[in-house]
C-alpha cells in the first residue's frame, strides 16, 4: 500500500529514516556522519521545504496495519527527468517486494508527469546498489560530493528511461 504523505506526516518520515539510516549506514560512513546527515537532511524545516514544493512528492510504503517505509521524489528535478531523493524500508520490511513495487509506483508517477528518465544517488559501499541494478538502473557516473561538515558521499549516480 502506498499513499502519499502529508505535512503532519514528517515525525513519521523523521522517525523511518533515522532508523533506517542507524540500521543500514553503521559501517559505511562513520556514526557522526549518520547524525550528521539526519540533521541535514531530515530536519523539520528542510522537510517542510520539500513539502512546499509542488514537484516533490513523499509516500508512505506499507501495508494495512503499519507504515514500514517511505519514498521522496521530485519530478522535473532536471529536464524531463524525476529524482528519486530518498526510499527507506524499515528492516522488517525488506524482502517482501515493497521495494519493487514503490520503484514500479515511482515509474507511473515520473510517466504520468511527462518525465522520461528517473535518476538516483546511492553510496558504493550501500548494498541497496545492487537492487537498483536488478531493477533496470544503470550508473552514469561516479561522483564524490562534499556535504559539508568536512564529510563527504561517495556515490553512484544511477539512472532508468522509462
Amino acid at each position: 500500500m502506498i499513499t502519499k504523505a502529508v505535512l503532519q506526516d514528517i515525525p513519521l518520515i523523521q522517525d523511518i529514516a533515522s532508523q533506517s539510516w542507524r540500521k543500514h549506514y553503521p559501517g559505511i560512513i562513520s556514526t557522526e556522519q549518520i547524525e550528521y546527515m539526519l540533521e541535514l537532511m531530515y530536519s523539520e524545516n528542510e522537510l517542510k521545504k520539500h513539502f512546499e514544493n509542488p514537484n516533490y512528492h513523499y509516500y508512505l510504503i506499507g501495508n494495512e496495519e503499519k507504515t514500514l517505509g517511505i519514498m521522496g521524489f521530485e519530478n522535473h528535478y532536471q529536464e524531463k527527468t524525476t529524482k528519486l531523493h530518498r526510499i527507506y524500508l524499515l528492516e522488517e520490511a525488506k524482502g517482501k517486494g515493497l521495494g519493487k513495487d514503490a520503484l514500479q509506483f515511482l515509474k507511473e508517477q515520473a510517466k504520468n508527469s511527462g518525465d522520461e528518465r528517473i535518476i538516483l544517488n546511492v553510496n558504493k559501499q550501500n548494498p541497496s546498489y545492487y537492487f537498483y541494478v536488478s531493477q533496470g538502473f544503470k550508473v552514469y557516473e561516479e561522483t564524490i560530493l562534499d556535504v559539508g561538515n568536512g564529510f563527504v558521499m561517495d556515490d553512484y549516480l544511477m539512472e532508468y528511461f522509462l
